[in-house]
């Protein structure tokens, strides 16, 4: 497979070769999850631009506010998006849209999934329930999705079974590991994205 540079997500056979037939050359991906869960961290890990940022330091004026349980020693949060951009080939350019976690700046969040073609779900075992109300609203707006447990050192493991129940996650959605400040690994889950929304798009061609 031909890349477009060595920056690329160097991936390897992946059944990224499917992604070809289906030659978009940009592709609008978000990165969603609750507060404090890795998404700045997972595009900036991956992505091949300085990322855009939209980081603020978080004041007393949150407080009472903000309710962020588990992740007190946050002192920073986004307040807009984050921004990245990767190349998985000449042919497809991700665009990384990375949302707010805090609950005053959901708003946004209907801007930032619109054409969206998927989304990774990031998620915090220590933390799990702050993802309900993010795979709810992708569901009922229709963007197709993956699950990706953000590896932290001293979160609990549970197996993926378990968390695919806790999250009433449906069979067919794919839910992996990953570390978010790991730009290989942030790259496996943009790439099991892909391989998921070239699945859907065979069922649909098929069905």
């Amino acid at each position: 497979m031909d890349y477009a540079s060595s920056d690329a997500l160097d991936a390897g056979p992946r059944g990224t070769d499917m992604l070809l037939s289906h030659g978009a050359r940009g592709v609008k991906v978000v990165i969603v999850g609750g507060f404090g869960v890795g998404k700045t961290t997972m595009v900036g890990a991956v992505s091949e631009i300085p990322p855009l940022t939209t980081e603020e330091t978080m004041t007393q004026a949150g407080v009472g506010i903000d309710n962020n349980p588990g992740a007190e020693g946050k002192n920073t949060t986004t307040v807009a998006m984050d921004f990245g951009r990767i190349s998985v080939n000449k042919e497809l350019i991700l665009y990384l849209f990375g949302t707010p976690g805090q609950e005053r700046f959901w708003f946004l969040w209907n801007g930032i999934f619109e054409g969206a073609l998927g989304a990774v779900v990031l998620v915090d075992t220590r933390r799990i329930e702050v993802c309900f109300e993010v795979i709810t609203r992708l569901e009922d707006r229709r963007v197709p999705f993956v699950v990706a447990v953000n590896a932290f050192p001293e979160a609990p493991q549970h197996p993926l079974s378990e968390l695919r129940s806790a999250l009433a996650l449906s069979e067919s959605v794919p839910i992996i590991t990953c570390d978010a400040r790991d730009r290989a690994s942030c790259r496996d889950a943009l790439l099991s994205l892909m391989v998921y929304l070239c699945t859907l798009a065979a069922a649909q061609e098929t069905a």
